[in-house]
């Protein structure tokens, strides 16, 4: 079946706009151009636009997903359960906010104590399977199981203190780390100190810290686009300007 811009902009829950968007970037291209001149879209279209949308529900960015669904070797089966995988991480990072949620109902309504502990405990859990959905392969490759598991462990562990201050850490990380892009010197006392920020922010996570780790972690943010995309979000080259500052700041410059 063949679908116009405007039936399936329906079917799919999303705007005529955001088609031919996709369309003009080469994310989706229209199967044909009728002779009245309107977008057709097949069943091969039908099933490109799931898969963006899918990724789009993930978290991924058009750029990241145009690479991926364009690529030759994609492979759309293997996508879809890699899908699956990860919408069911998230249902259960969800059940685990709603337990708490609950929770926190109940000892309003006086029916339970809950411990300052428990009311940070879904968070942390949340932020440690993202991290491991986002970047656990690519990590535990590079570091080890070991180091990650005891790496997530902390942040279990953390305080509702440690868990706001290493919150905070990395919001100063960012805005410290664009302002020091606008005066493009890594080696400046603002980069300089973006970098330090980044080194406490590690700590947080790391049993240990060492200036080869912390280097060879700033050369990841530039080999992988996911975590450029991370730092680049709002300044793009920043992750390598991160990475230049914090091989300074450890002084492994090459």
């Amino acid at each position: 079946m063949e679908y116009t811009v405007q039936k399936l902009a329906q079917i799919a829950g999303i705007s005529t706009r955001t088609l031919r968007y996709y369309d003009e970037i080469g994310i989706l291209k229209p199967a044909r151009i009728s002779s009245s001149g309107y977008r057709i879209y097949g069943q091969a279209e039908i099933n490109r636009l799931q898969q963006v949308l899918f990724y789009r529900e993930l978290g991924v960015n058009l750029d990241n997903i145009k690479n991926i669904v364009t690529a030759p070797s994609f492979d759309s089966t293997k996508a879809l359960v890699e899908h699956r995988e990860k919408l069911l991480e998230k249902r259960k990072q969800l059940d685990v906010l709603i337990a708490n949620v609950d929770k926190t109902i109940a000892q309003s309504e006086g029916r339970i104590i809950m411990s300052d502990k428990e009311k940070f405990e879904g968070f942390k859990q949340k932020l440690v399977e993202d991290n491991e959905a986002k970047y656990g392969q690519e990590i535990r490759e590079k570091y080890g199981d070991n180091t990650v598991n005891a790496s997530n462990q902390q942040v279990l562990g953390m305080s509702p203190e440690q868990y706001e201050k290493v919150t905070k850490l990395a919001e100063d990380v960012l805005e410290t780390l664009y302002a020091a892009f606008k005066t493009g010197d890594p080696a400046g006392e603002l980069a300089q100190k973006a970098a330090d920020l980044h080194r406490q922010w590690l700590c947080y996570y790391w049993e240990s810290y060492s200036k080869e780790a912390h280097a060879g972690l700033a050369q990841m943010y530039v080999d992988d686009p996911r975590f450029t995309a991370h730092y680049d979000e709002k300044q793009p080259g920043a992750a390598e300007f991160l990475r230049d500052a914090v091989f300074i700041y450890t002084g492994m410059k090459k």
